[in-house]
């Protein structure tokens, strides 16, 4: 886990990871949710809608933006502020790894807040989604 305070953000400063969504992971998180729509539960379902495979959740995804900020930018002094996220293509299980990565693009120092631009690659380095997370630095 990184320990980033605030003055050591500098804008520019970049951070990545991958992660491979299982089975496992969409059943826990349709468990957790109550999520019960097919098109991530039902291979059937999912096909007849046009898509080779059942959907991930977008929100299953997405929510590894908490391990980018808790663990990696800045890590253990982080407080997520805002996200906003767009999911430009469906993530399928075969599409793991997906390469999760910030980039800090504004730093506020008033209220010891900054900007990260945030992108998810799937295996063949398409852009799957994208966003903008604001994230403030706790006083360690």
């Amino acid at each position: 886990m990184n320990e980033y305070k605030f003055n050591d953000i500098e804008i520019g400063l970049e951070q990545c990871f991958d992660v491979n969504i299982t089975e496992e992971m969409v059943e826990n998180f349709c468990k957790i949710t109550g999520d019960l729509n097919p098109l991530h539960k039902d291979f059937n379902y999912a096909k007849s809608k046009g898509f080779n495979e059942k959907v991930v959740y977008g929100m299953l995804t997405s929510s590894f933006l908490s391990t980018l900020a808790g663990v990696y930018l800045p890590g253990k002094y982080s407080l997520i502020h805002s996200v906003e996220i767009l999911f430009k293509k469906p993530v399928f299980i075969s599409d793991c790894p997906l390469t999760i990565k910030g980039k800090v693009i504004e730093k506020n120092d008033n209220f010891k807040q900054f900007t990260i631009r945030v992108e998810f690659l799937n295996n063949k380095k398409e852009k799957v989604t994208r966003g903008i997370m604001k994230v403030g630095v706790l006083d360690e």
